[in-house]
Order: C-alpha cells, then structure tokens, then sequence
C-alpha cells in the first residue's frame, strides 16, 4: 500500500487520517470490482459519490482552486506539468476526475474515457508516481467543501473510485507506450489565410502518424508551452504524410490566435495522439448525412476524402453553414469535390443563427432515414443539431460526433 499524507495545506486545519491508496498493480484489471452488473441498481459506492458531486456543484471554483493548491504546495515538483498561465488549464484536471467518478458504475462510458485521458496524459509528463499526489489533493479538497456529505464512509468510496479512475488510467497510458509517441514533433510547412480569422496550417511529422479521417488530435505550439487545444485533421491520410488542420483564432484562445497569426513555415509544433470515433465505417453502404459549422467542415472534408479514395459510390450529403458567405471559407474546395464525385451533394446554409438553422435547414430535406449522421461544429451546435436529427427520426446510436465536453474546454 502507498500510504498518502495531506501535507501543505493552504490553510491550517485539522487533517483526517490520510487516505491509502493502493500502489499500481502489474497486470490491468479496468473494472477495479466497483461496476455492478448490467441492469443492476447503482452501487452504494455510486450513490455516495454522487451526493459528493450535489454539494460541492454550487461551489465548483472554490474546490478547483483548493485542489491545485494542495497539489502544487504539497507536490511542488508537479507544477511544470502545467502551463505557466493556468486561468484555462486550472480546471480541466479536476473536471475529468469528477466526471469519472459520476460514472463509476458504468463501465461503457466510463472505460474507454479513462483510456483515452491515461494515454493522452502521457504528452504531459505524467508518470504513475504522480497519481497518488492528485488523489490525495481531490480528497483533500472534497473533505473541506462537503462538509455535509464527508464522512469515512463517503471517503472510503472516493479512495475505491480514485483507486480504480487512475489504475485504468496508468494500465492505458503503459499498453499507449508500447505502440507509438507520447508526441510527434511536426514542421510547418504552409500557412494559408483563408480568412482574417481562419488560416489552414499544414504540417510534417517528424515520424509516421496514423490517424483516420474523421478523427483530430491535440496541438501545442512553441509560443504556448505545455498549452494544448483539440484540431480535427482536415484531410484523409496522405501519400506523402502531411497533415492539415483548419483554425480559426478566437478571442482569448491562446493556441488558436498563435497558429493564425504567428505560425509561418519552418516553425514547430507538438503533437499528440489522435483520438475521435467520428470516422466512417465502411462495412457499411448506408448515406452519410453530414453537418458542418464553421471549421468543422474540416473532419467532414476529411471523411468525403476517405469515401472516394476507398471507391463507394454511396450517398454523401454535406450541409456546410456559416453565419456570412465570407465565412464559407472552404465552399470551393466542396464543390469541386461535388463535381467530380456525383455520389456528394454539397448546400451551404448562411444566417446569423447558426446555430439553430443549419439543423433547421436539414429537416426541409431528406428523408434521412437510411442515412448515418455526422455533426462537427460549434459545441452549441452539435447539441441543437443531436435534437433536431432525433426529430426527424434519426436515431441516437447513428448520429455521431465529437465529445461535446473536449471540444468546450479547447474553446
């Protein structure tokens, strides 16, 4: 057993007994004995955690702020794991702890999320020794500020639920190591400004990178370090192995403005691992319904690629919006796919409601009911765009998109 000591508080006060978490096992075990079985009410462990996450909800940035601060005062060695500026970053790591923990009983979700933070942390630095270091600062932070739900019973679920949320993790990021980088080095090898906002940056990597159409990755760039936003790759892989991406700058997002206003030729960026399960399955011959707003046309773009090289012929419907026609800053390169593909039917949609015409302008099509859907957007967008397509009868298990929850926080 690694024993864990609350050491450094930020402010004196009696400590409870430290918590013991167990050391990593050698072999995987990704159900760590909390998931009940299917069709089984939630496990008690379940019940108490999430009364935990009731409580503390309200108060959310004062248990963000507590938890870092038991993080870096008592594991000061920790800190050069995160950016110098953490205004963005500080609540990112407890977010996805408390996520995992509101779904300690359901293995569908909560294993495979697990695997992809454990082996995307590995781009960070994050070695199994630090795990312990952030279970001991969640508790910490959770024993001050559920004050009515604390108890050894609710602390002992946390430490069962941390124990199993970071073995998966480790388990996944050690099967990751085996198989390829925890990041890829890649040049810069063209800058082009499709817009003042939205610039395509295409880059080369240092090494093979394997990814499908459809999917993105994490980027950093050097005038940002240790900063990393979420990009879909706005090709199918290439010949030649190069990589683009479609970035538009946004108020306030560091990477985005840095790669559109700064990146030129011969620059290097860092990439992570790609990750997404917007890909396109080709055991299939069913249409894809597809919805694109602003550059999430770029994975879109990426997918129709992927139909034709693999040679169907089955039914693509592209709906591309933006809020100006200016704004449509990818429509020639559609619509020249379109002319030499009859299988793909391109229509722009242009209004300031983005958000709610484009999934509007689907309904006055169709029908879709053969159709696989795909939405890549605005995170605002691919909500109302989920509602509308169950509206017209497309089921949920064929409607496919982005984590909503990634793509919030790379805004």
């Amino acid at each position: 057993m690694t024993q864990i000591r609350l050491v450094g508080r930020p402010t004196p006060s009696p400590a409870p007994a430290p918590p013991a978490f167990p050391a990593p096992r050698a072999e995987p075990d990704p159900a760590g004995g909390l998931f009940p079985v299917d069709g089984a009410e939630p496990s008690a462990d379940a019940v108490v955690i999430r009364r935990t996450l009731a409580e503390i909800a309200p108060i959310a940035d004062n248990v963000t702020s507590y938890f870092y601060a038991l993080v870096f005062t008592g594991h000061p060695e920790l800190r050069e794991l995160f950016p110098a500026a953490m205004d963005v970053q500080r609540d990112r790591l407890l977010k996805a702890l408390l996520t995992a923990a509101e779904h300690i009983d359901d293995p569908q979700v909560l294993t495979p999320y697990l695997r992809r933070l454990g082996s995307g942390h590995r781009k960070y630095g994050t070695l199994p020794q630090h795990y312990p270091a952030v279970g001991e600062a969640l508790i910490g932070a959770l024993s001050r500020y559920a004050a009515d739900t604390w108890g050894p019973e609710a602390e002992a679920a946390w430490v069962r639920a941390y124990t199993t949320i970071s073995q998966v993790m480790i388990d996944a990021a050690a099967e990751d190591q085996q198989v390829r980088p925890a990041w890829w080095h890649a040049e810069v090898v063209s800058h082009d400004l499709r817009t003042p906002d939205i610039a395509v940056v295409t880059v080369r990597p240092d090494q093979p990178y394997p990814f499908l159409a459809g999917q993105y990755t994490s980027l950093e760039t050097p005038w940002w370090p240790r900063v990393w936003r979420h990009y879909s790759f706005a090709s199918a892989p290439r010949s030649d192995g190069l990589l683009s991406f479609h970035v538009k700058a946004v108020p306030a997002g560091w990477v985005s403005t840095a790669l559109v206003r700064h990146a030129r030729p011969g620059d290097v960026l860092r990439l992570g691992p790609p990750a997404g399960s917007m890909v396109v399955d080709h055991s299939t011959d069913n249409g894809m319904l597809c919805l694109g707003g602003g550059t999430g046309i770029a994975p879109i773009k990426a997918m129709i690629e992927d139909v034709a090289e693999h040679g169907e012929r089955r039914p693509v419907e592209v709906f591309y919006g933006a809020r100006r026609d200016g704004d449509l800053y990818d429509i020639d390169t559609l619509l020249g796919l379109q002319q030499s593909h009859p299988w793909l039917s391109v229509r722009p949609v242009v209004s300031d409601g983005l958000t709610g015409q484009l999934p509007d302008a689907v309904g006055e099509h169709g029908p879709w009911s053969s159709y696989d859907a795909f939405i890549s957007g605005p995170p605002a967008m691919i909500r109302s765009g989920v509602a509308a397509l169950k509206r017209i009868g497309i089921p949920g298990e064929r409607i496919r998109h982005d984590a909503v929850e990634e793509l919030v926080a790379a805004g």
